[in-house]
């Protein structure tokens, strides 16, 4: 299969690209060229710089078997400053109108297209009421985000395309993501809840997020919206305590709202402070197999960090 993997020197870009240079597939990853560039047998990196036009890399989209689209600037490297915000969004929108383009002007296109999104779709959706992937958008910068991004992909369908979009929780991994950035306060004793902790997390571990691209982009019957998050979201406050546990330490002392909005700006609150309880519903009626459904189960299976 060759697959046309946009985003692929991200942080699950490159599990994602490991997975598919394992199983043996042709690989054409888009990169703008100050990226860091994947390597190895069947793997080849392609200058792109999306801003919603084409160029010589759409010819890579002709006779592709899939395009999967993981582009887009890193919401948590800096602040959301307005002209930050600006930047996370036309770096999402620009870069699926350009492959979305792309696939419109192949001769031959390909028949799938998977699309990256996040449960901030819904919102600051506050409590724990379940929120499944027929949930409406929230009203938030986050949501508004994630409704633009998806909003680009998907003409794709109108083409052909059988068109999946996942919503992402945190992605739990040893290599990166939010549990890097978790972790020092518990290596120093200080661990524990953000907030009142009663916010929900809706995680899913790496293996299983890369597992469910792989499904998708072979199973007939994913299609649409699905949630990619584990079948089991947690509060925060025993997603911390599953941390503190795994690390063997403590996990009771809580950060202040105030002192994370202060470190952190808004970012903070649509992040940290406000949760989602998302389940995966389409994902589980479809028969996807969670190999880590419960936190303890994921974290267990990354090991316990060197502290």
């Amino acid at each position: 299969m060759k697959v046309i993997l946009a985003g692929g020197t991200g942080f699950l870009g490159q599990a994602l690209c490991a997975r598919l240079q394992g199983a043996g597939h042709d690989i054409a990853v888009l990169s703008r060229e100050d990226a860091a560039q994947p390597s190895g047998a069947g793997v080849r990196t392609i200058s792109w710089d999306p801003d919603g036009s084409i160029a010589e890399w759409a010819y890579e989209v002709d006779g592709a078997d899939a395009v999967v689209n993981l582009a887009g600037a890193n919401l948590g490297a800096r602040r959301w400053t307005p002209a930050r915000k600006a930047v996370l969004i036309e770096s999402r929108v620009n870069s699926t109108r350009s492959l979305v383009t792309a696939v419109r002007i192949a001769k031959k296109r390909p028949p799938v297209f998977v699309q990256a999104s996040a449960v901030g779709f819904y919102g600051h959706a506050s409590g724990s009421r379940e929120l499944d992937e027929s949930f409406p958008p929230g009203s938030d910068f986050l949501a508004r985000l994630c409704v633009a991004w998806e909003a680009e992909a998907h003409p794709a369908a109108s083409l052909g395309c059988r068109l999946v979009i996942l919503r992402a929780g945190i992605v739990l991994s040893r290599q990166g993501g939010a549990l890097e950035r978790l972790m020092p306060p518990f290596r120093f004793f200080v661990g524990g809840p953000l907030g009142s902790g009663r916010q929900y997390v809706s995680w899913i571990h790496v293996d299983d997020w890369v597992g469910m691209v792989m499904w998708a982009l072979t199973e007939p019957s994913a299609a649409g919206v699905l949630n990619a998050t584990a079948p089991e979201p947690v509060t925060n406050a025993a997603f911390s305590s599953a941390v503190g546990r795994a690390l063997h330490r403590p996990s009771w002392l809580p950060a202040p709202a105030f002192a994370l909005r202060l470190i952190a700006g808004e970012i903070a609150d649509a992040a940290l402070l406000n949760g989602q309880r998302v389940i995966p519903a389409g994902p589980l009626a479809l028969g996807f197999a969670f190999r880590y459904r419960t936190i303890d189960e994921a974290l267990g299976a990354l090991g316990t960090p060197r502290v």
